[in-house]
């Protein structure tokens, strides 16, 4: 009885042994390569529960997650001959779960190795700029190189590459910023140029406007007065407008009249007021003088002068209104 009942337990922990070796579970994330007596079955086991036979059947579960790997930095030589150190990441996943643990031992090391030497090649293949200003062709170029024997033989797909950093020596990062500096300046001294010319365009438009209306000129100039009298100085210098100076300039006594052409032409180039020359010549078109009144004697020479050459009186008559 006793070897009956002992008999029973051991078939019931055999069934229960047996039983858990039979059913495994698959993670989502997962898929399953089944060897049936050192056979792989050419379908992959999906995600789920599934049973196995406890004799003769084992089941290799693969991840089929993106896997980020880092690789380690790299020193080597650009096309134009800069040492450089460069250290990069790489994102891949597994696509074909038979491949990846068939056809290479161990993919992951495998995958680092290919990112490595993948690395040193596309540094030597590239320039410094293109390696600090053109990261996206770069990462592409890498990430070709470094699928192109992955994906096909060891079925692992790369996602995605990029360089994290790239280190150069201390001689070119300080060449580098006296060339950003250099470049920095030229562009200071051509913004300041252009502002230069762009002010003294618009300075001649002004001055040309100003030159236009005497009175706008003097309302710049009380207007630069009040501006320099508001910087608190004990002393103000006012200059003297332009109109005065042309007034003290037509009081003047003028030099003698020059005889011939050359008096009719110096007297058309003198500049009379309208009053003046309407009242000459409204007393010489009746054959009298013009009243002189309180008029200068140089404008009434200047008016004598400017009418035509029937119409000045006998040589004995001028004398003495030119006096």
């Amino acid at each position: 009885m006793e070897a009956l009942v002992f008999i029973i337990v051991l078939l019931v922990i055999a069934g229960i042994v047996a039983w858990g070796r039979s059913m495994k579970v698959v993670q989502q994330y997962e898929k399953g390569v089944l060897y049936r007596w050192g056979r792989v079955q050419p379908q992959a086991v999906e995600p789920g529960v599934t049973w196995i036979r406890p004799i003769g059947d084992r089941l290799q579960k693969v991840n089929m997650q993106i896997v980020a790997m880092t690789v380690p930095a790299q020193d080597g030589i650009t096309r134009d001959n800069v040492s450089v150190r460069v250290d990069a990441v790489v994102y891949f996943r597994v696509v074909d779960a038979i491949k990846a643990t068939i056809n290479v031992q161990n993919y992951m090391s495998a995958i680092s190795q290919q990112a490595q030497t993948s690395l040193r090649s596309i540094i030597g293949q590239s320039e410094m700029d293109q390696l600090l200003a053109e990261r996206e062709a770069v990462n592409r170029e890498l990430r070709r190189i470094i699928d192109e024997p992955t994906e096909g033989p060891w079925g692992v797909r790369v996602e995605r590459v990029e360089i994290k950093d790239v280190s150069l020596p201390e001689g070119m990062k300080r060449s580098m910023s006296r060339q950003a500096e250099a470049e920095r300046e030229r562009r200071a001294r051509i913004i300041t140029a252009d502002g230069e010319y762009q002010a003294s365009k618009r300075l001649a438009a002004a001055a040309a406007i100003m030159a236009k209306d005497p009175a706008a000129l003097q309302l710049r100039l009380l207007q630069t007065v009040v501006e320099v009298a508001g910087e608190k100085n004990s002393t103000l210098v006012m200059p003297v407008p332009v109109e005065l100076l042309r007034f003290f300039e037509h009081m003047a006594p003028g030099p003698a009249a020059p005889t011939g052409s050359t008096a009719l032409a110096d007297a058309e180039a003198q500049d009379l007021g309208d009053a003046e020359v309407a009242a000459a010549e409204a007393a010489i078109s009746h054959g009298g003088k013009p009243e002189l009144g309180e008029k200068s004697a140089p404008e009434l020479e200047t008016s004598t002068v400017s009418l035509p050459v029937q119409s000045i009186p006998p040589v004995p008559e001028i004398a003495p209104f030119e006096e």
